[in-house]
């Protein structure tokens, strides 16, 4: 089995020590050294809490290069969660459950792209997301995916084979608009043309 990669970060060396501590016996990762940052495909960032300080680290950190990260917090609510997930992190753990078993289940979650969130956070997290989509996007049209409603239309009849002019005439639009609305797709979410949009669309189950 490979073992994984693993950078930590601290804001003090006691927890950056007792972090370390933890991975350096599992078979299952391998923690570096300073001087192989980018070597790194996991980073474990370690603070007290998600406060500005904690958020520019995280940036910083993450600007080194193209590892996933994962936050050890001393303190985490719902506000934290959202600061965090904004911010780039694919895993949360409260330090006093950092035990080697759970920082190694985040890290592998994490490093196949997966995320991983307190239990008791989930809920609130999902909460955040549907009020977001009810009291902001959704009067606007748009979706989680960038798409507006008349985006996801216009893909759907792609989707089905349709040329520009077939849709025009489906949706009452003129052929320029359509080739407007698909032009904009691809340039905003930066997908190379039609059938890429169509495919995004697809991944993120719009059509």
């Amino acid at each position: 089995m490979e073992r994984i990669p693993v950078q930590v970060h601290a804001w003090d060396p006691i927890s950056e020590a007792g972090v370390v501590s933890q991975l350096r016996c599992r078979p299952e990762v391998r923690v570096l050294g300073k001087d192989e940052t980018h070597l790194a495909r996991v980073t474990v960032l370690v603070v007290d809490t998600v406060d500005e300080d904690a958020i520019r680290l995280l940036r910083v950190v993450q600007r080194g290069g193209e590892a996933r990260t994962v936050l050890v917090a001393g303190q985490l609510d719902d506000g934290d969660l959202v600061a965090a997930v904004e911010a780039g992190v694919v895993g949360l753990v409260r330090r006093n459950e950092a035990t080697g078993e759970r920082l190694v289940q985040v890290i592998s979650r994490a490093v196949n792209g997966e995320g991983s969130v307190p239990p008791d956070l989930l809920g609130k997290l999902l909460g955040q997301v549907g009020a977001l989509q009810r009291g902001v996007l959704g009067p606007r049209g748009m979706t989680f995916a960038g798409l507006a409603n008349r985006e996801i239309e216009v893909l759907r009849l792609v989707a089905d084979g349709c040329d520009t002019s077939e849709i025009a005439a489906r949706l009452c639009y003129s052929e320029r608009t359509v080739k407007n609305v698909l032009h904009d797709v691809t340039t905003r979410l930066q997908l190379r043309n039609r059938s890429h949009a169509v495919a995004y669309a697809l991944r993120a189950g719009l059509i």
